[in-house]
């Protein structure tokens, strides 16, 4: 039987693709990758977009970007939205072609928050543009907040 392998913010395993160049560590999300458990995705940077890049934000809900009735906007006030859609397609690719249905995505995060995001700049309620995209897809997101109760789950099964 094939393991289920789960999706994670690369930054949570230590790749330095953060805004500012640096990463998000947590040792026990890495872990999942050396298992072969997890595989490291960056929606930013498959979108085109550099590193380190301007920090961005929402101007609503990442649902919203896909209808367009909202934006991805850079402090200085670059658009970024058609970077950010590209990114999220991406990944949703990615997790169809690996049959993937957990994600474990950096909190807060423009591209990867769920349940929080920047909005305006300021800590919001709402999902990323990529977390948006897969929650549709009927993914599973968790944070590195919360990854715990996956964990939990897979050993009460």
């Amino acid at each position: 039987m094939r393991k289920r392998l789960v999706l994670v913010s690369a930054c949570l395993v230590g790749v330095n693709c953060k805004y500012n160049g640096g990463n998000n560590l947590k040792k026990k999300i890495r872990e999942l990758v050396k298992r072969g458990k997890a595989i490291p995705v960056c929606p930013e940077q498959l979108g085109g977009l550099p590193t380190p890049r301007e920090p961005a934000y929402l101007t609503r809900d990442g649902y919203y970007v896909f209808k367009g009735r909202a934006k991805v906007l850079t402090k200085s006030g670059k658009d970024v939205t058609l970077n950010f859609i590209r990114g999220a397609k991406e990944v949703l690719k990615l997790a169809k072609l690996l049959k993937i249905k957990v994600a474990i995505l950096k909190a807060r995060s423009p591209s990867c928050g769920c349940g929080e995001t920047y909005i305006h700049g300021k800590v919001s309620k709402g999902n990323g543009v990529a977390a948006a995209l897969l929650k549709r897809n009927g993914i599973m997101i968790y944070t590195e907040e919360n990854f715990h109760e996956l964990v939990k789950q897979k050993k009460k099964k």
